[in-house]
Parts: structure tokens; sequence; C-alpha cells
């Protein structure tokens, strides 16, 4: 057992203090007489209260999602997880760790994207200790570990992926959100398992090119999101002619041949691909008297 109840302990070393320091009492009352018994006493009890003093050391604390590490000239004893009030060997070397789940939000990295474009890239990573003992004796600093290790990391993601252009059916980092936070979470799971820590989510929280491209980069989205416009309105323009020539023959309104088709085509397409307003032109012909 690496501690005991603190209270029943506490009792103890408190019967222990009080002895003590009846012992100096009872000594000094008959030291005046010079006798070997009083001075005995006296010895006794101030060896007494030092022991007892040393026993008072051993109590300790702990808060919910707290831990203590316990270890003895070296060697590691033992962890006590449980909240509550506890004794232990005075020489314990004692070190409190939480356990609560913490947030590590980084800076925002400059870095290259798998195409090489300059990205800026930032994530936030959920976690906390799980093995007390890895993250006291196998790393020098977890916190530190932690910091270093998700921004390596996350260096690592960036050049893995593309920004937003890659090749066909491939994950980018700007439309695979799910996967490449998948593939974030367990990269820093496997480096974060030798500090004892568990890593229970991870996201990117900032991602954009970096300003010297960041203009280059914005015309070519907006040219391309015009391209997908024009092509959806090519689309749905050519199907309207197409219905249209279909209802006038159908129901005999006017019979078209191919040179009335053809300029009937070339009028609705500009009136309905046209980003202005067409402008209707009427031929009065020889009943206008022209």
């Amino acid at each position: 057992m690496t501690a005991a109840d603190g209270w029943g302990r506490l009792f103890v070393n408190l019967t222990v203090l009080a002895a003590a320091s009846l012992l100096v009492i009872g000594g000094f009352a008959i030291i005046d007489k010079l006798t070997m018994p009083g001075a005995g006493l006296m010895i006794s009890g101030m060896f007494t209260g030092i022991f007892a003093i040393v026993l008072l050391c051993g109590h300790f604390t702990l808060q919910p999602n707290e831990a203590c590490v316990l270890s003895f000239f070296g060697p590691y004893v033992g962890t006590v997880r449980t909240p509550g009030f506890y004794w232990g060997n005075p020489f314990y070397s004692k070190k409190k760790i939480s356990l609560r789940v913490r947030n590590f939000d980084s800076a925002k990295l400059k870095v290259n994207d798998k195409q090489g474009n300059p990205i800026e890239i930032g994530a936030v990573v959920v976690w906390h200790v799980a093995d007390t003992a890895q993250a006291t004796f196998d790393v020098e600093n977890y916190e530190e570990y932690v910091k270093v290790q998700s921004e390596s990391a996350l260096r690592h993601l960036a050049n893995s992926f593309a920004y937003d252009h890659g090749e066909a059916d491939e994950v980018t980092l700007r439309c695979g959100v799910e996967e490449v936070s998948s593939t974030l979470k367990g990269e820093l799971q496997a480096r974060l398992a030798q500090a004892g820590v568990t890593v229970d989510e991870a996201r990117l929280s900032h991602l954009a090119y970096a300003p010297e491209i960041a203009g280059v980069m914005l015309r070519r989205q907006q040219a391309e999101a015009v391209i997908a416009a024009r092509q959806k309105i090519v689309h749905g323009a050519v199907s309207m002619v197409d219905m249209a020539i279909r209802e006038l023959q159908e129901r005999q309104i006017v019979m078209l041949d191919d040179d009335r088709k053809s300029a009937l085509v070339s009028n609705l397409l500009v009136v309905l691909c046209s980003e202005a307003e067409a402008q209707p032109v009427i031929h009065a012909g020889a009943a206008a008297g022209v």
C-alpha cells in the first residue's frame, strides 16, 4: 500500500506528539533536582517530538482529477488517484499531476503544403494525462513535450496534404475536414503516448494561404467560381431553348425552318446568358410605312 488513510494516522501522530510534550514537561518538572531521570525524560521527549513532526510531514491531500506520484529515494513506488486525505512515508517524494482535460491552441504556423504553396495553419488539441508515471519519468516536461510534438505533427500534416487542389479524389486540407482531423489525432497520439498523454480531440483552428500569395489565390478562386456559374447558366439556357423550340413545334404555333431556328436560338441564348438586360427591337416593316 503506497498511502494510508490520513485521518487515522493523524490521530496516531498527534497522540505521539502529545506524549512527547508530556515527557518534556515531566522532565522539566524534576530537572531541578539534578537527577538523571529528569534529563532522560526531556531528551526522550525532544526526540519523540521530532519524530512526531516528521510523521506529520507525511500527510497530503488530493483534489478531484488529481494524482500524486510517489517515489522513494529514486525508485517509483506508486500513484494515488482517489481524492481524499492521505498519509504516506514522510521520505517519499511526492509530485502532484492534474488529470483534468486541457486545451492546447497552437500558434499560427507558416508552412508549405504538399504542392509547395505557403500556407498558415493552426490547431486545437484536447488532451489529458493518462499514465502519471510516464508523464513524470519518461519525459523532462510533459506539458512542453505536448506543445513541441503538436506543432511538429501539424507541420507534417500540412506537408502531407494539398490546401484545396489535389489530384483526383484526393483529400485536401480545406475540403477533407474529418479525414484531416482524424489523421492529425492519430499522429499526435502516436507521438504523445511516450509521455503518458491521451489525445481526446484534434482539429484545425486556422487555415489560410500565406499573405504573399493570398491575393493571387483569391483571384483564382473567383475565376473558378465565375466559370462554374457560367457552366450552369449555359446548361440552363440550352435546356430552355430546346424546350421552347419543342413547345412551338408541338403546338404548331409557328413553323420554323433551319434559318429561323438558328436566329431564334441565337436570340434566346443572348437573352438568357447575357449579364445585362436585353433591349428588344421591334421590326415594324411595311405595316408602318417604312
